[in-house]
């Protein structure tokens, strides 16, 4: 067989392979596995991976908190990346969900899966009726009027509700074993332990899965593509006949309730609460995360909450940068955005993109 034919048929394997790949890449079973590897060996990578200093390790409570904050995220994205609806005020949905989980746990039951339960219920409410004053707005009288809502709740927790929230100080909250069985606080036996650490880990794990493999489902089905032609022109999806007010109001509500599972699972890692879940930077910090990582995306959020709460609980700690952990990821984030609009995924998909190209050109 002469050269260039060799070269050919390598072309041609070539090819195959990328046609395959993008074939399985977006099909949700490949999602679903990629979101049980990714839960499977996270928390490693923060505790336990060779050849990294030690004074990066050993952060197991940090792997829960990108879970949380992950799901947290996508939600948000859900909202903006999906239908093009900036809110200022998602921490409302966050923060309000911690405190009716706190809360249920605190005076009801402790069963961590009815606490979470509670919290999400709080945020579905909240999700369904705030829409009515919301949605009559475009634009930055939208993002600014969640703001308002969300600062009023934060007001709300702090003075008239202290007794209640705990004020300023914040609120203890109780967390039994569940079902009245697994403690979820407890190591997980053998090369579990190490892997995952506490049982609290799975807890988190598999809602965190289940949000994946949910916002997927939504994405490809008609109502996401229907929320992209929201996005993209809202006039023009009125025009074909769709109902603009109906598909904004369901991306609203999805958004609110996958927040709500994360505001319900926080106060269930760190057995407290407090004021600063409602507050707007707390909406500021997953609007900067989402943006990092990808806006519009299922893997974009979940890089963005990573390099994040990474800078905010590790570099934080370090002896020379630590003090300055904020300007530096400002710096990231701005240089970042600069240069790839789409963010940390919109770089690496760029840089996959320009590989496989050369590839082709062999």
């Amino acid at each position: 067989m002469s050269t260039e034919t060799t070269d050919e048929v390598a072309d041609g394997d070539s090819s195959n392979v990328w046609e395959t790949w993008d074939r399985i890449k977006d099909t949700e079973w490949f999602v679903l596995l990629s979101a049980v590897v990714f839960v499977a060996v996270f928390p490693w990578l923060f505790t336990s991976a060779p050849l990294v200093p030690d004074e990066l390790l050993g952060y197991d409570s940090l792997a829960r908190l990108v879970l949380v904050w992950g799901i947290f995220a996508l939600g948000f994205n859900h909202l903006l990346g999906q239908t093009g609806l900036l809110s200022f005020g998602h921490a409302m949905f966050f923060g309000g969900a911690a405190y009716a989980s706190a809360l249920f746990a605190n005076n009801v039951a402790a069963d961590p899966l009815l606490a979470v339960g509670a919290g999400v219920g709080f945020a579905l409410v909240l999700a369904v009726i705030t829409p009515f004053v919301l949605l009559r707005l475009h634009t930055v009288y939208f993002a600014i009027v969640t703001l308002a809502i969300a600062q009023m709740l934060y007001y709300l927790a702090r003075e008239p509700l202290g007794e209640l929230t705990g004020g300023i100080n914040g609120l203890g909250v109780s967390r039994e074993p569940l079902l009245g069985v697994v403690e979820l606080g407890e190591t997980l036996p053998g090369i579990f332990g190490e892997l995952w650490g506490v049982t609290m880990y799975l807890f988190v794990a598999v809602f965190f899965v289940g949000v994946v493999v949910f916002i997927t489902r939504v994405r490809k089905s008609p109502y996401g593509l229907i929320f992209k032609a929201v996005r993209e022109n809202e006039t023009r999806a009125s025009f074909v006949g769709l109902d603009v007010w109906r598909y904004k109001f369901a991306a609203f509500v999805i958004s609110g309730f996958v927040a709500g599972i994360a505001g319900g699972l926080m106060p269930m890692e760190t057995y407290f609460t407090g004021v600063e879940r409602l507050h707007w930077t707390t909406s500021g910090d997953v609007v900067m995360m989402t943006v990092l990582g990808g806006l519009g995306t299922i893997v974009g959020p979940i890089i963005g909450v990573i390099v994040f709460l990474y800078f905010e609980g590790v570099v934080n700690g370090l002896d020379l940068i630590g003090g300055y952990w904020l300007l530096t990821l400002a710096l990231a984030f701005t240089a970042v955005v600069w240069k790839y609009p789409d963010g940390i995924w919109g770089m690496l998909r760029s840089a996959g993109s320009r590989l496989r190209s050369r590839g082709g050109d062999r």
